[in-house]
């Protein structure tokens, strides 16, 4: 058995929505594979251990909140959360890292993903800072066919560099855009002022972004961003908490007005399980010390409803 990439959830509910917690992945059997990855790449000595680190403990712990029972007829996803099928779902824990090796905790978190996609999983991933697509998504170069990015966020993360970190949280979707395994990106609910410059700005529309602003999507809707999705994709959707509305996800470093609805996020996730394949999906940036009644953990455990639930409905683990 090779060494361990993960270590088992901390306290409280010792897993997402009430999943088995296997640490195992050398031997993985699963269909939904929850995974926690506290830590990305610091751009300063303070933000190595943030309160970010701290989200998927506080997400977990929102379980109960989210689902009271797992047999109880849930109307987001149409009854209860598995469906009633023989679905197997487990939580890995949380990525190991090593404050004396940064580096450790993208390499583990990448090698982690690699064995849940091995294992045949649909991986759900817990950050951290928004650096921590990166790693994931590296480790989908050798699966078949190219990945669409969905990104929903308040930010457009296509800096270079920032202190010369090259994969920090405001560089995720200019890295992914240098893999050769994703095609299309589309930026859903961008808004308000972030790290970006005229430079980044110009750098995505010269890739292709499809970049939807808030605005736009409350214009349009998002049935009709939906559409300009192509079909019959395989769909990896990262949500960076401040991309939502501050009223459904408060607990965030860089809160801005006017974000996507709860209602516009779960429409854009059982759109995309029916339209393709959604392959993977993270949610990041949850700052657990600035929420209020645990509400954003608590709406971050109902994407995952959405998704999981979905996935099932939509026959994704049918044998």
């Amino acid at each position: 058995m090779s060494a361990r990439l993960t270590t088992p959830p901390k306290h409280g509910h010792k897993s997402l929505l009430y999943s088995e917690v296997v640490d195992d992945l050398d031997n993985l059997k699963a269909d939904i594979a929850v995974l926690g990855i506290p830590y990305g790449s610091a751009y300063t000595i303070e933000e190595v251990s943030n309160d970010q680190s701290n989200a998927p403990t506080a997400i977990r712990q929102a379980s109960d909140r989210a689902v009271r029972a797992l047999e109880r007829y849930d109307f987001d996803i149409g009854g209860p959360l598995l469906m009633n099928k023989p679905i197997r779902m487990v939580d890995c824990g949380d990525v190991i890292n090593d404050p004396r090796d940064l580096g450790m905790s993208y390499r583990n978190a990448e090698a982690a993903v690699r064995k849940i996609l091995k294992a045949g999983a649909l991986p759900i991933i817990l950050g951290g800072d928004h650096g921590i697509p990166i790693p994931v998504l590296r480790a989908y170069d050798d699966q078949e066919g190219p990945i669409t990015l969905v990104h929903i966020d308040a930010h457009l993360d296509w800096r270079n560099e920032v202190n010369g970190v090259t994969d920090g949280y405001s560089s995720p979707i200019r890295r992914i855009s240098e893999m050769d395994h994703v095609k299309d990106i589309f930026q859903i609910g961008i808004r308000a002022q972030g790290s970006a410059r005229q430079e980044e700005v110009d750098a995505a529309y010269a890739y292709g972004a499809n970049i939807i602003t808030a605005y736009e999507l409350h214009d349009v809707g998002m049935d009709a961003v939906l559409e300009r999705i192509p079909a019959g994709g395989r769909y990896y959707i990262t949500i960076d908490a401040d991309g939502m509305d501050p009223s459904v996800m408060p607990a965030v470093n860089g809160p801005a007005l006017g974000g996507v609805t709860y209602h516009q996020a779960r429409k854009l996730i059982h759109g995309l399980v029916n339209k393709g394949r959604v392959v993977g999906m993270d949610l990041v940036e949850i700052t657990p010390a600035k929420d209020v009644n645990r509400i954003s953990s608590i709406a971050a455990c109902r994407l995952f409803v959405n998704l999981i639930g979905a996935t099932i409905k939509a026959g994704y683990f049918d044998r």
